[in-house]
């Protein structure tokens, strides 16, 4: 088992890793919208489509750091904070994925930490 920290990013607050290595697969924690190298946190009133944005940089870097791309996911679990933005969350992934269709849960919750209205976690293969 190998902890994935992205290089020249500031270590979690809290009890856990950015991601796992382990049995050739990446398993990533819950992404939430907050820059993975600055811990810049995107407000919570910004929409929808501003944190998904952050969310999916947060996943390309730590794909990037165990030198693999979108394409190796093979499960995402989304978080959504209400039902109302599945349409638009679906879409967006759409497009970072394109042809790529890993298996994919996509999850209403009553609320996020910090407020936010989306967290992802995901699994690779390596």
């Amino acid at each position: 088992m190998q902890k994935i920290q992205v290089k020249d990013s500031l270590k979690p607050l809290g009890h856990y890793s950015q991601a796992i290595v382990s049995g050739g697969l990446l398993f990533t924690s819950g992404i939430l919208p907050i820059k993975i190298k600055t811990s810049e946190k995107l407000p919570i009133e910004s929409s929808i489509e501003e944190q998904l944005i952050v969310v999916f940089d947060n996943l390309n870097q730590i794909l990037q750091e165990v030198g693999v791309t979108s394409d190796k996911v093979i499960k995402a679990t989304i978080y959504i904070s209400g039902g109302e933005n599945w349409a638009i969350v679906n879409q967006l992934y759409a497009k970072y994925f394109g042809e790529h269709r890993p298996a994919r849960s996509i999850i209403p919750v009553p609320e996020l930490h910090f407020g936010y209205k989306i967290e992802l976690e995901a699994i690779a293969e390596l």
